[in-house]
């Protein structure tokens, strides 16, 4: 038994190597070849062995006999053709013309198309199916044809000779030769079938485990789109469990602004192409997603497709779908980040040259009239306008000074370099004192200001440096931007377990598209560096770090024109926020200096 496995396996190592080495890339290719030459070589090698058998029994063979042993031989050439070039279509013309040459000469000497070797004929046709070539198949039909009427005229023109008595043992001959001829054909065909099918199964057993245990999703669609095939990451990827995409299911989850572009992908890929489309898909159960309050959830996909090999011409794609929702959230981060960027940058320069022109304006003040102070001999300045000249250098370092602290305030917040000290206020005596300092202010300007407090205003406990600031920047604020005839109204009660502060005026107002952005640190709301108001534009930005810090909010309503509306709601017991713990302002509470800013600072 082993012996005779041994000997099988060699014959199929010897098959093997007579197959052309273009036929061996392709497993049905190499079946094809492998098929055609063993079944040739097995018929030629019958007839070489059965030739002494033939002539130990006949004798010396009649020419006709001769003729037809040596036609028999021509598979074996055909084979060495094949072998050689690899040409499976012309080898299969070849064997077929050979065939039919032999029924031919042998039907044309024993009686035409009477004779029994004429039904071949028959077996031509089945011999050329076999190529799976339809040009093939109609050729050697069309030789079969013609040899049949040829036999059948040259009968009737009486050119053929009459049939001759045929021996028993030569029409047995005949016989066993076309069924083993014929037997052979049957297996080759039967072991190409079955070796097709093993591979389409191992195929077929192959795209089913890669596609059951891919985290891409893996779909096959028909003409019209459906789904016939989903493997099992549709849980994973779409939340369901992969019947629930079979048919219009898939399609059903496709984000309705997306369906375009779904079936046009698809539609490119069935032409014959490949395509590739994002789009966004329905996660989880329909009815589920309905339920919720938010909405349906979808997750953002990629989906290449191309057409199925081998069924082109049905219009079938196969499609592989993976998700993409972080990689669309990190662009999307990505871009706002360069939109940050960008703003911070406008922002960076807007400050600049704001603060240029604030800084620039003081210290030419501080220079110029410093020199003519220097020179007062030279250009006889009496007391009063030597008076005037330091009103005016003092002023100017009010000025700088201010904007300094500004600055460092904003800076200090936003680096958590503050730590509230809170203590009991009595909140009325507070507002009072912010009122006595910006009166004037307001009365030079031509204002109107005005302060009322809630009587029952309790005790809070807040930082008492940081109430009175964010009060005199607003108010400041409200003051500088509202024109001369206008009104500032400062408001303070309860408000439940909290402080309400409001401030009202009748200025300018702030355009509704700037008003997102008021309260960043540096930002201002006009246009341009030459505006009429002076300022850094940080004193919002300080009043609502400040109120941030004691745990508060802080809102701005306003429209161009029409004035402003700042209210700061205070709890009545501060809650710092914990990042944010260090020291609080130290503009109004000096210690030794650390560097310059400080030193400046203490001495101004």
């Amino acid at each position: 038994m082993l012996r005779s496995i041994v000997h099988l396996d060699s014959v199929r190592a010897y098959i093997d190597a007579l197959v052309h080495p273009s036929a061996r890339t392709d497993a049905l290719t190499l079946a094809r070849h492998r098929s055609f030459i063993a079944v040739r070589l097995l018929g030629g090698l019958i007839v070489l062995s059965a030739i002494p058998l033939y002539l130990a029994l006949r004798g010396v063979p009649t020419p006709l006999e001769a003729f037809i042993f040596a036609w028999l031989v021509a598979p074996l050439l055909v084979v060495a053709y094949l072998s050689r070039t690899g040409n499976f279509e012309r080898a299969h013309l070849m064997s077929a013309a050979a065939l039919a040459g032999f029924i031919a000469v042998v039907a044309g000497a024993t009686g035409g198309a009477a004779s029994f070797a004429a039904p071949w004929l028959v077996v031509l046709p089945l011999e050329a199916a076999l190529s799976a070539s339809r040009r093939a198949i109609l050729s050697v039909i069309a030789l079969a044809v013609a040899i049949l009427a040829g036999l059948w005229t040259l009968g009737m023109a009486g050119v053929l000779p009459a049939a001759p008595p045929v021996s028993t043992s030569f029409y047995m001959l005949g016989v066993l030769s076309a069924a083993l001829y014929t037997s052979a054909l049957a297996l080759g065909f039967g072991a190409f079938v079955r070796h097709g099918e093993r591979i389409k199964d191992v195929g077929e057993a192959r795209y089913r485990m890669l596609a059951q245990n891919m985290t891409d999703l893996i779909t096959r669609h028909a003409r019209n789109g459906s789904v016939t095939f989903v493997s099992h990451a549709a849980e994973r990827l779409a939340g369901v469990q992969p019947s629930a995409l079979v048919g219009d299911g898939m399609f059903e989850r496709v984000h309705v602004a997306d369906r375009p572009a779904f079936l046009t992908a698809l539609a490119d890929a069935a032409r014959g192409g490949e395509a590739a489309v994002e789009y966004r898909l329905r996660h989880g159960a329909l009815a589920a997603a309905e339920d919720r309050p938010a909405g349906p959830v979808f997750i953002w996909v990629e989906m290449r497709c191309r057409a199925l090999e081998g069924a082109r011409q049905m219009g079938e794609v196969v499609a592989v779908t993976r998700d993409i929702s972080r990689s669309k959230r990190d662009a999307t981060d990505l871009e706002s980040a360069r939109s940050d960027a960008e703003r911070a940058n406008e922002t960076k320069s807007h400050f600049l040259a704001t603060v240029s022109h604030e800084l620039r304006t003081p210290l030419n003040a501080i220079i110029g009239f410093s020199e003519m102070l220097e020179n007062e001999t030279a250009m006889r300045l009496d007391a009063s306008r030597r008076a005037d000249y330091a009103r005016v250098i003092r002023e100017s370092g009010q000025h700088l000074l201010a904007v300094v602290n500004g600055i460092l305030d904003v800076s200090q917040i936003e680096a958590g370099q503050f730590r509230l000290r809170p203590e009991p206020i009595a909140v009325a005596a507070e507002v009072e004192g912010c009122y006595e300092m910006m009166v004037l202010r307001a009365q030079q300007a031509g204002v109107r200001l005005d302060v009322a407090i809630d009587p029952n205003l309790p005790t809070v406990v807040a930082d008492r440096i940081a109430l009175r600031q964010i009060l005199i920047n607003l108010i400041s604020n409200a003051v500088k931007f509202t024109p001369r005839g206008g009104s500032v109204d400062v408001a303070v009660r309860a408000a439940g377990a909290d402080m309400l502060i409001l401030v009202s005026d009748t200025g300018i107002g702030i355009a509704e598209a700037d008003l997102a952005q008021v309260g960043d640190p540096f930002f201002q709301a006009a246009s341009s560096y030459d505006r009429s108001y002076e300022g850094t534009g940080l004193g919002l930005s300080v009043v609502k770090g400040l109120v941030e810090l004691h745990g508060g909010s802080f809102n701005i309503a306003s429209r161009l024109g029409e004035g402003t509306r700042v209210s700061v709601r205070l709890p009545r017991e501060a809650r710092q926020a914990p990042q944010m713990e260090a020291n609080i302002v130290e503009r109004l509470e000096p210690r030794p200096a650390t560097n310059e800013t400080e030193k400046v600072k203490r001495s101004a």
